[in-house]
């Protein structure tokens, strides 16, 4: 670990020992902000930690990744160098000129605290891999090279089998709250991830068009989804009940598609209960039945009526088609499984067959309609 001194005009200054928050090595090195990008020279004197989560807002990062983001930024600024001596959060609250010195990739900061992150699963450090590497590139910096992501196989995704899709479709139809219907159906015809069905609002929706936008999905970016008329039906009717529970309009003017009975924006933790509800209705097991294994079961069941990769990236807004290539391992395990439940021994004559349960091992987006 070593802390490089800044070198102008010939003087060095060297980090002020049992402080870390150097002004006079900010000055040298800084030169009164010309080293920081052009976008934050009006905010070099707010504290950069606010300034950074009003910028995860501004992309509209979801509360989970804003959450898990603040997580990974109080980890490194609790990591202290030699010499240092922070109280309670580290370097929390000083300002955006401070923090691209001290957020410096190249005096060990970072290295210790990558250190540290030992003994995680390869998804938590991949994680805080990612906001570490978010927040240096917005205050001016990158992530070293040396840095590498732990590598990890990637699990099958859950989706459901014929026989679950048709209980969990008799379950959405008697469950009492209204919204459980064409929350799943549009789920399970889109492909939504579950934070973009919960902030879906009205205007995103084109009845006549069968398609709804996306604004600002993962990565911050927009596409449309497309729904078939079931779904168009089942949104004209929710609408009429939404307005019986006041039409409601948020203070930035957005109007939330699908609002609570309490009259609020439902959130992904209100749709994951409904899901617990409707496993135990549908006889799921709670740990198969998640919004994302709607999203699933729409996937690999496009693929299995022969759409191809590219077409179901798009829909489903991958970044990169080696994330939605998994379906195709999903295909391949189905294949493999219906061709060994065909190769049984024959029984003796006269003792009946096994019935071979090839409906229970095919996934697919049957609509839910009888």
């Amino acid at each position: 670990m070593h802390a490089p001194p800044g070198v102008t005009g010939g003087e060095t200054v060297d980090r002020h020992a049992g402080q870390g928050l150097a002004s006079t090595r900010q000055q040298t090195l800084l030169g009164g902000g010309r080293l920081l990008p052009n976008r934050l020279h009006r905010l070099r004197g707010l504290p950069w930690f606010d300034c950074w989560k009003a910028q995860l807002k501004a992309e509209r990062k979801s509360e989970h990744t804003i959450r898990a983001y603040e997580r990974a930024a109080k980890g490194i600024a609790s990591t202290a160098l030699p010499g240092e001596d922070y109280e309670g959060g580290g370097f929390l609250h000083v300002d955006v000129e401070q923090a691209y010195i001290l957020l410096d990739p190249d005096d060990g900061r970072i290295d210790a605290w990558i250190s540290g992150l030992d003994g995680l699963s390869p998804s938590s450090i991949n994680a805080r891999i990612a906001a570490c590497t978010h927040l240096l590139r917005w205050i001016g910096h990158s992530l070293p090279e040396w840095v590498s992501r732990p590598t990890r196989r990637r699990p099958l995704p859950k989706t459901l089998s014929r026989r679950e899709l048709s209980r969990f479709k008799a379950a959405v139809s008697e469950f009492k709250d209204p919204i459980a219907r064409p929350l799943t159906i549009m789920m399970l015809e889109t492909g939504l991830r579950v934070s973009e069905a919960c902030n879906m609002d009205v205007e995103d929706i084109d009845l006549d068009d069968l398609s709804a936008l996306v604004i600002g999905g993962k990565g911050e970016k927009d596409r449309t989804v497309l729904f078939t008329a079931l779904t168009s039906n089942e949104i004209e009717s929710w609408l009429i009940e939404r307005k019986s529970r006041g039409d409601v309009e948020e203070r930035s003017g957005r109007r939330p598609l699908f609002i609570s009975k309490t009259g609020g924006r439902i959130s992904p933790r209100w749709v994951q209960k409904l899901m617990d509800r409707l496993a135990e209705a549908s006889s799921i097991p709670k740990s198969r039945l998640t919004p994302h294994t709607l999203r699933h079961t729409f996937a690999s069941g496009l693929l299995e009526r022969g759409a191809d990769l590219v077409t179901i990236q798009r829909l489903l807004g991958h970044a990169s088609i080696a994330t939605t290539r998994v379906y195709l391992e999903i295909s391949d395990q189905t294949l493999r499984e219906i061709y060994r439940r065909a190769q049984r021994p024959i029984p003796p004559m006269g003792e009946p067959a096994p019935e071979a349960d090839i409906e229970g091992t095919l996934h697919s987006t049957y609509p839910l309609s009888s």
